[in-house]
């Protein structure tokens, strides 16, 4: 919150830094203040507005419903008025044409830069900026008013933004076309566990359903890679193994044949929703809307792609047998 100084009252900015950080020191810290300092403001504050604000904790500060009505009021003020200043700072300069894009690290490494690519091909003037986090982080940079637009993967609500477009996204089967499931048109949980599998870390949502899945039919397995970078895990993949993931992650790799992508038969596996996000009542630039116009129109596109062909190996050639786990 580098420029809320010139929107907040002192007390205000003190009491939205511990609701974002949910701690006295860390918000201290960022205002560069001691922490009485900011103890001091909040509890001002409360004696104001004749009402707790936060739940005193032994591991930080919890906002109260009240607190929690504020933080909400102030952030979007914030946001606001920043965007109110950047757009009159910046009229007839270039400055004007940014655009901020946050998104999971699925979405990163092919996925974005060719549709930011391609949106600089039909709109030279624009300057494009990519933040690349959690979900948890693409949700906080959005909330704080430091990207436009947010892209990810969700199994619940967004109950604090506003849903600019969103999809089904379920779950896949990544695996070479060789690959003896390749030649099924859907897999089940229990045929996949049956293979080496390299997993993303448990806080994806790919592994979150995936154990869900294998949770309700009593099934069990042993990662042969993990990470939670998941980009990481595409290039390690070799027959017979299988990588879960999104269809955007991997739909180069479809066009290009080096993998096929098959949808899981269990319906945990397909609630999963790509959303793209932005802050309510925050009114977009020309240059964002035309931003997330390109955005959904390539999705869709992708979207519309087949999911590849398995190929007709020779048994003789198929020596690699699944490794069972239990």
């Amino acid at each position: 919150m580098a420029r809320a100084p010139q929107l907040l009252s002192i007390p205000m900015r003190h009491f939205l830094e511990v609701a974002q950080t949910g701690s006295v020191n860390q918000a201290a810290a960022r205002l560069h203040v001691a922490p009485s300092a900011v103890s001091r403001q909040i509890a001002r504050l409360e004696d104001e507005m004749g009402t707790p604000l936060f739940e005193r904790r032994t591991r930080g500060m919890a906002p109260t419903a009240a607190g929690e009505r504020l933080a909400a009021y102030l952030r979007h003020a914030v946001a606001d008025g920043l965007q109110a200043l950047e757009q009159a700072s910046a009229l007839g300069r270039v400055q004007a044409q940014r655009v901020c894009v946050a998104c999971t690290e699925g979405f990163a490494p092919q996925f974005m830069p060719g549709v930011m690519q391609s949106f600089r091909d039909a709109y030279g003037d624009a300057r494009l900026e990519l933040r690349v986090g959690s979900p948890d982080e693409v949700t906080r940079w959005l909330l704080r008013g430091e990207a436009d637009l947010g892209l990810k993967y969700s199994v619940a609500p967004e109950s604090e933004l506003h849903v600019e477009y969103e999809a089904p996204a379920p779950v896949y089967a990544v695996m070479a076309p060789e690959h003896p499931l390749a030649r099924h048109t859907a897999v089940e949980v229990a045929q996949v566990v049956a293979f080496p599998l390299y997993m993303g870390g448990r806080g994806m949502t790919t592994r979150q359903l995936f154990d869900q899945a294998c949770s309700l039919q009593g099934l069990r397995y042993a990662a042969a890679f993990e990470s939670n970078f998941s980009s990481v895990l595409l290039p390690l993949l070799r027959a017979p193994g299988i990588v879960l993931s999104g269809h955007l992650t991997v739909a180069h790799l479809i066009a290009e044949g080096t993998v096929v992508a098959r949808p899981f038969a269990e319906a945990p596996l397909q609630q999963r929703r790509l959303r793209l996000l932005s802050l309510p009542g925050r009114t977009p630039t020309e240059p964002v809307r035309a931003f997330a116009t390109h955005l959904v129109q390539a999705i869709q596109a992708v979207g519309r792609r087949k999911l590849g062909r398995a190929r007709r190996v020779a048994s003789a050639r198929v020596s690699t047998s699944p490794s069972r786990s239990g």
